[in-house]
C-alpha cells in the first residue's frame, strides 16, 4: 500500500522552472516504478516520465531535454525537475507507482498500468 502527496505546482511564466515532488508513505516505495502523469482540461491523460527501480527513465517527446525525472529512495519521494516550461504544459500534474509494471519501456508511460495515484498539483504556465 502506498499514499502519494504531491507538492510543488503553482503558476509560472513561459520559460520558466518549477520542481515538482511527491512524497510516499508505505513500504514497497523502494521496490515501485515511479511516474508523473498530467492532464490538462478536456484532454487525457498522458504520462510524462517514469524511473525504475534501478533508475532507468522514459520520458514523453514532448518534455525530452526538458523535463527530468528522479527518485530519492532514502526520503521515499520522487521529483520532476521542470525546465523551459511551455505554454502547452499547463495540466494537472499526478504522481504515481506500480509495484509490478512488467516493462517500463512498453507500460511506463501507459496509466492504466498504475495502481497508487496521488492527488495532483496544478502547473499553470503562462506568456
Amino acid at each position: 500500500q502506498l499514499q502519494l502527496v504531491e507538492s510543488g505546482g503553482g503558476s509560472v511564466q513561459a520559460g520558466g522552472s518549477l520542481r515538482l515532488s511527491c512524497a510516499a508513505s508505505g513500504t514497497t516505495f523502494t521496490t515501485s516504478f515511479l511516474a508523473w502523469f498530467r492532464q490538462a482540461p478536456g484532454q487525457k491523460r498522458e504520462g510524462v516520465a517514469v524511473i525504475g527501480r534501478a533508475g532507468l527513465t522514459k520520458y514523453a517527446d514532448s518534455v525530452k531535454d526538458r523535463f527530468t525525472i528522479s527518485r530519492d529512495n532514502a526520503d521515499n519521494t520522487v521529483y520532476l525537475e521542470m525546465n523551459s516550461l511551455k505554454l502547452e504544459d499547463t495540466a494537472l500534474y499526478y504522481c504515481a507507482a506500480e509495484p509490478l509494471l512488467p516493462d517500463l519501456w512498453r507500460y511506463g508511460l501507459d496509466d492504466t498500468h498504475y495502481t497508487y495515484w496521488g492527488q495532483g498539483t496544478q502547473v499553470t504556465v503562462s506568456s
